[in-house]
């Protein structure tokens, strides 16, 4: 159903469960990039009423997780520090084209595997974490991970045609594979 063409490194599970601060940090951060993300869909596509519409949507749900997360930060005691570039993202980015027609189509793929990465992640943790308010937390995030992954896919498909959508998703996710087994398995929910 998500399309990601490898599992995470069970070494990544490790190391977000024995950092846990500095995951939350993390995941706080791609709240935050999430809901600006759909915004910038808003500012680029703003003809694109049907976008328009689940991306606002969307940027409102992301900043409800945004403070939502945010609450455990604080809840832990946790000072918040400064974001900083997040290398799955970045490398992924590098594989989207940055010119029309393609362009958008790209934007929706990547933004849907980065759904979809983060739907398998918290469903990682939920395994792997004790009861408590952090496995309820990724529990209760989980299912709108895997909404918006959808969301996106809908929307490419909305756009483009499906034949055109796959075989571009199956490049995609290609790269997003290879990248995933590239990464050093750090406490970030892409890492």
């Amino acid at each position: 159903m998500l399309n990601l063409k490898s599992d995470s490194n069970p070494a990544w599970v490790r190391a977000a469960t024995d950092d846990l601060d500095t995951l939350l940090i993390d995941h706080v951060h791609c709240e935050k990039k999430a809901a600006s993300t759909a915004l910038s869909l808003v500012n680029r596509y703003p003809d694109r009423t049907l976008l328009v519409d689940h991306m606002i949507a969307h940027a409102q749900e992301e900043l409800e997780h945004f403070a939502l997360v945010m609450g455990h930060v604080k809840e832990r005691g946790i000072v918040l520090r400064r974001d900083t570039p997040d290398p799955y993202v970045n490398r992924l980015l590098e594989h989207a084209r940055s010119a029309e027609p393609g362009r958008l189509l790209d934007a929706l793929l990547v933004a849907a595997l980065i759904e979809a990465r983060s739907c398998e992640r918290f469903q990682l943790l939920i395994d792997a974490l004790p009861d408590g308010d952090l496995r309820d937390l990724f529990d209760g995030l989980m299912p709108s991970e895997a909404r918006h992954y959808a969301m996106f896919m809908n929307l490419a498909r909305e756009y483009y045609p499906a034949d055109e959508v796959d075989a571009r998703l199956d490049e995609l996710a290609a790269a997003e594979a290879d990248i995933v087994r590239e990464l050093p398995n750090e406490p970030r929910m892409h890492g």
